[in-house]
């Protein structure tokens, strides 16, 4: 803190215009390296970002920089604003990295805003100590604040070393099995539950690699990990096992490729279509919307309908039931041109009407027709086909039988209505 006062003390007009000049010649290159070398890259880039600078390397590019001129202008004059601004770089340079990398590895997830959060809160907070001056006395408070852990006592700041550079490994790690995610195996492996299982199989090994690497960073013996595979190995054999098939069974199914992303299944009377198959579940999503949660284990041990293995087509029908005495090719030809009419019905197949049933009520007809996106709903279309059917056979003159009951009255005995008469 006295050092960050006596700089500030030391600062003169002229020296604060060179500093913030030098400032801004370091953000505008670096801005400028930015723009240039991002010009064709996607907008998902962890280097890049959505708009050049909000990527990881417009921090890093303006914190170099930045220090260089902070170590050529030390020399002649005080420094103070560059040595505020490569602190602000650094803190940012941390928080695009987090965000980036989780952003790319986890997108859409709620628990990766709150640690970009958290993580910001801190980055921020460093940075402000190392201003003025505070952090490496908070630092030797949190070295002399112990915590026994059975007969071994561990500082705070090395729990907090450990776990930071636990994350950054972690980070590391996640970082390099995106990139050979999208710029390998989105390549080589055109099929989804390949390519699904190949980026599972080698996130868990980085991850696996990545914890060693911390955990050795930080003193910890990998010699004690033996123990806790035993454990480990008990806790499947009792609680944890239903855990572990699900886990085993995901990578099975991914593996065998008896379902796959985008087949349309049928599992315990819930239909719907898969989007996405994870390592313990899968998401199967019906097509009003609901999504269904299946343990990966309900499908290999349960019978499960894949309704299009190998193929996407998917079959809807609709039954009308018309007059006796109807003309059957002209009701065939009204229910074929209502679905024709309808662009999600597909054209090879054909629709088809049959006459499947000699109805009590008159002739029963069956309308099918086959679509290739069937998430996009399939009520919607089949209410579209059978509003177009009213009007065609309304046009036709034709009726929706309706049904028909017979009520036969006859006459009773005088001598059994007299005898109704006197009970009542």
């Amino acid at each position: 803190m006295d050092e960050f006062l006596a700089r500030l003390g030391q600062v003169q007009v002229r020296t604060l215009w060179i500093e913030l000049a030098a400032l801004a010649a370091c953000v505008v290159l670096a801005w400028a390296l930015c723009r240039w070398f991002g010009r064709d890259q996607p907008k998902d880039s962890i280097w890049f970002g959505r708009n050049v600078v909000d990527g990881l390397l417009f921090p890093l590019l303006a914190l170099v920089f930045t220090d260089l001129a902070r170590r050529g202008l030390a020399e002649v004059q005080t420094v103070l604003v560059l040595r505020i601004a490569v602190s602000g770089f650094l803190a940012l340079l941390a928080i695009r990295f987090v965000a980036r990398v989780l952003a790319a590895v986890f997108p859409a997830s709620a628990l990766v805003r709150l640690i970009e959060r958290t993580v910001s809160w801190l980055a921020w907070l460093a940075a402000i100590l190392w201003i003025v001056g505070l952090l490496p006395s908070v630092l030797d408070e949190l070295d002399a604040i112990h915590l026994a852990f059975g007969k071994t006592q561990v500082s705070i700041r090395t729990i907090l070393e450990g776990l930071a550079s636990a994350g950054l490994v972690l980070m590391i790690a996640l970082w390099i099995s995106a990139t050979i995610e999208k710029r390998v195996l989105a390549e080589a492996v055109h099929d989804l539950s390949m390519r699904k299982v190949a980026s599972n199989a080698m996130r868990a090994f980085l991850l696996l690699i990545g914890l060693l690497f911390a955990l050795s960073a930080v003193g910890v013996d990998l010699t004690a990990l033996s123990v806790l595979g035993g454990a480990l190995g008990v806790g499947l054999g009792f609680g944890l096992q239903k855990l572990a098939a699900n886990y085993v069974s995901g990578f099975v199914i991914l593996l065998e490729r008896s379902i796959r992303i985008g087949d349309n299944v049928k599992v315990d009377a819930f239909e719907g279509r898969i989007t996405d198959i994870k390592t313990r579940y899968t998401l199967i999503r019906a097509g009003n919307g609901r999504e269904a949660i299946v343990p990966n284990e309900s499908l290999i041990t349960s019978r499960v309908e894949n309704l299009t293995h190998q193929d996407l087509k998917f079959n809807i029908t609709t039954t009308i039931v018309v007059p006796y005495g109807t003309e059957v090719g002209r009701v065939q030809e009204i229910l074929c041109s209502a679905a024709r009419a309808q662009p999600r019905v597909m054209t090879d197949p054909v629709p088809v009407a049959y006459l499947v049933n000699f109805a009590p009520d008159g002739l029963e007809f069956s309308l099918n027709v086959w679509v290739k996106d069937p998430d996009k709903g399939q009520v919607n279309l089949r209410s579209d086909i059978n509003i177009a059917i009213l009007d065609g056979l309304h046009a036709a003159g034709i009726e929706i039988a309706g049904p028909r009951r017979a009520v036969r009255i006859e006459s009773l005995p005088a001598g059994m209505l007299q005898s109704s008469n006197a009970h009542l």
